[in-house]
C-alpha cells in the first residue's frame, strides 16, 4: 500500500475502485484500515463510491508518535471526569488535520466522510476546521466530547484498554472479548473474520501505547457541541440501543447538535460493524448522498489504485 508525508507524519492509505464519489473510511480507537472489513468496501466501490481508507497516525503503519512517556490513561481519565486539564501529546485537531492533508497529498479536494467511534469524532473535528473538504458527514457510535453524555461501562472500557497482546493468538483472543463485551447482539458477527483481522493487525503493527496516546487526544480535546452547531453540511448520525462504551445518548446528542442531521437508531447495535449490519450501513449513506443531490453510479468491478 502507498504512504505519504502529511502534516510531519508519514500515513499509510488504500484506495478502492477507480472512479465513483469520493468515501473517506475513518477508524476507531487504534483500529487500522483492515478494519474497515474489504466485503463492506467493496459494498460501496458497487454502489458508486470510490473508498478511501488509512491508519491514523499511532495505529498500523502510519508514524508512532515518539513521545518521552505517556501519562497514565487512568490519571488523565480521572482529571477528565472533574472537569480538569488532560496532558496529551496531541489532540483531534491534529488528526483531523492529518486526515484534511491526506486528501490533498492524493489529489482529492472534497469527499464524503465516514467514522466510526474514535474516527466519527476526527470526521466531525475535519467538518469543524476544514469543512470545505466535506461533501457530507457520517458519524457512527460516536459522540460530540465532553463529560455530559453518560459513561461507558466498567466491563466496556477494560475491555478497550486491556493488557497488550504479546502474541498474535492472545491479539486474536483480545478482539474476540472485546466484541463479546461490547459487540452487537442484535446482528451476526463472523468470528473467523475478527480474529483473521486481530491477526493480521498484529503482522502489521500493535502499539498499547499508541492507543494511550489516542485516548489521550480524546480526553484532551473536550466538546464539540457548540462547533458542530455551525456546521451546513449533509449529516447523518448512526448509533445503536446496545452499545456499552459510547452511550447512545452520545450519538443522539451529535445528532441534535449538527443542523439538519439525519438520526438513525439501529435496534441491537453495539459498538461494532457486526456483519449483518453492513447493509443497513450502506444503504443509509447512500440515501443521505443522494438526497443531497449528489449521483451515484455503480462502476464495474472493484480494483484498487496506488497513488
Amino acid at each position: 500500500m502507498p504512504r505519504v508525508a502529511v502534516n510531519g507524519i508519514e500515513m499509510e492509505y488504500e484506495i478502492l475502485g477507480d472512479r465513483g464519489q469520493p468515501l473517506l473510511l475513518i477508524m476507531g480507537l487504534a483500529a487500522q484500515l483492515i478494519h474497515w472489513p474489504e466485503a463492506l468496501c467493496r459494498q460501496f466501490v458497487e454502489r458508486g463510491f470510490q473508498v478511501i481508507r488509512f491508519d491514523n497516525r499511532d495505529a498500523g503503519l502510519s508514524t508512532q508518535i515518539e513521545t518521552t512517556g505517556t501519562k497514565s490513561v487512568w490519571s488523565q481519565l480521572g482529571r477528565a471526569l472533574i472537569g480538569l486539564s488532560v496532558d496529551a501529546p496531541y489532540t483531534l485537531s491534529d488528526m483531523a488535520d492529518d486526515t484534511a492533508g491526506l486528501l490533498e497529498a492524493i489529489g482529492i479536494e472534497r469527499a464524503h466522510v465516514c467514522g466510526v467511534s474514535l474516527g466519527g469524532m476526527i470526521a466531525q473535528t475535519l467538518a469543524i476546521r476544514h469543512p470545505a473538504r466535506v461533501l457530507s458527514l457520517t458519524s457512527i457510535m460516536s459522540t460530540p466530547g465532553g463529560r455530559r453524555f453518560g459513561l461507558p461501562s466498567i466491563r466496556a472500557i477494560r475491555a478497550l484498554l486491556g493488557p497488550r497482546p504479546k502474541t498474535r493468538e492472545q491479539a486474536a483472543d483480545g478482539f474476540v472479548h472485546f466484541f463479546q463485551i461490547c459487540g452487537s447482539p442484535g446482528f451476526f458477527r463472523d468470528e473467523k473474520r475478527v480474529r483473521d483481522i486481530a491477526l493480521r493487525s498484529f503482522d502489521r503493527g500493535m502499539s498499547s501505547s499508541g492507543l494511550r496516546r489516542q485516548f489521550l487526544a480524546v480526553l484532551a480535546s473536550g466538546s464539540r457541541y457548540q462547533q458542530l452547531s455551525h456546521l451546513d453540511v449533509p449529516a447523518l448520525v448512526i448509533h445503536g440501543n446496545e452499545d456499552p462504551l459510547i452511550r447512545l445518548r452520545a450519538g443522539r446528542a451529535t445528532a441534535k447538535a449538527i443542523n439538519g442531521a439525519r438520526f438513525k437508531l439501529i435496534s441491537g447495535m453495539g459498538h461494532d460493524l457486526a456483519d449483518g449490519m453492513w447493509p443497513l450501513l450502506v444503504e443509509n449513506v447512500c440515501e443521505l448522498v443522494t438526497d443531497a443531490g449528489f449521483s451515484l453510479e455503480s462502476p464495474v468491478g472493484l480494483s484498487r489504485q496506488s497513488v
